[in-house]
């Protein structure tokens, strides 16, 4: 790993440790473990997760992708890091503008303005509205749709009371999701027509600042209910206002990245 080259990437909060190992440097064995090491806060590089850029699959396609947790898990799909990732490529002169990349979730379009990109995300799958959870002290109401990753919504009068922590890790570990778990977003619908959410987010295993395909989850599950209509506005606890459109049965998510350092990897950012 001496002098391993890498770029710290954030969208909408979520921050990330990209990597391009198009030469192979980083291999699928090392992957988990360099995940969990450096994305350490305040003794490593600190981030929500690693994202290894990769040759694809197919030629007509700009790259592939590993995408690794800060516990080291593997998830299918990333929305921020997604947009993150399709800068990077560009950036490093990988592919033009408008692109497509290979995820575990499948193939995914982009479209690279500068700092604004969007991203066409998997069709979202097995939506279920209505859930009735049980939970030791009650029963919540919920809705469930995997939009590249799978996803609890719940809507809530008072965003800023909800324990997003604790009641996002009971929901995330529910039985109804076994073996492979949830994310989990709180969400409010705003005055004007937007929503706002907070995640918790499986493999983080806390709130973030943000998550892409949460955002998509929340807004797609709005719409369903008759509470929002695409495009919709979609205020992170970051800060910035995602915008998530809706095109037939296609989720599209936009908004800014920013390219915060570029640097060297040292063994010392890997030492106990």
């Amino acid at each position: 790993m001496k002098d391993l080259i890498f770029v710290k990437m954030q969208a909408s909060g979520n921050d990330f440790i990209l990597i391009n190992n198009f030469e192979g440097r980083v291999r699928p064995e090392e992957a988990p473990l360099l995940a969990r090491k450096l994305c350490r806060r305040r003794i490593s590089v600190g981030a929500d997760g690693l994202i290894l850029i990769e040759p694809p699959k197919k030629p007509e396609n700009a790259f592939s992708w590993r995408f690794y947790n800060a516990d080291g898990s593997e998830a299918e799909m990333c929305g921020n890091g997604g947009r993150c990732a399709a800068r990077f490529a560009v950036e490093e002169g990988l592919c033009g503008p408008r692109l497509t990349f290979e995820t575990l979730a499948g193939e995914i379009r982009a479209e690279v303005r500068g700092e604004q990109v969007k991203v066409a995300l998997t069709p979202p799958r097995d939506l279920a509205l209505d859930l009735d959870l049980a939970l030791e002290d009650q029963v919540l109401r919920g809705h469930f749709v995997n939009t590249g990753v799978p996803h609890v919504v719940v809507f809530v009068e008072d965003l800023e009371d909800v324990p997003v922590k604790e009641l996002g890790r009971r929901i995330r570990f529910h039985e109804k999701f076994s073996p492979a778990g949830t994310n989990v977003n709180f969400v409010k619908v705003l005055p004007e027509g937007g929503l706002a959410v907070r995640t918790y987010e499986r493999g983080v295993e806390a709130e973030t600042l943000a998550c892409g395909t949460g955002a998509s989850a929340a807004a797609y599950v709005a719409v369903k209910l008759g509470l929002a209509a695409a495009p919709i506005p979609v205020l992170t606890r970051g800060g910035e206002t995602l915008r998530i459109y809706l095109e037939e049965e296609t989720l599209f998510l936009e908004g800014s990245t920013r390219k915060i350092f570029r640097g060297y990897l040292y063994p010392e950012a890997l030492s106990d």
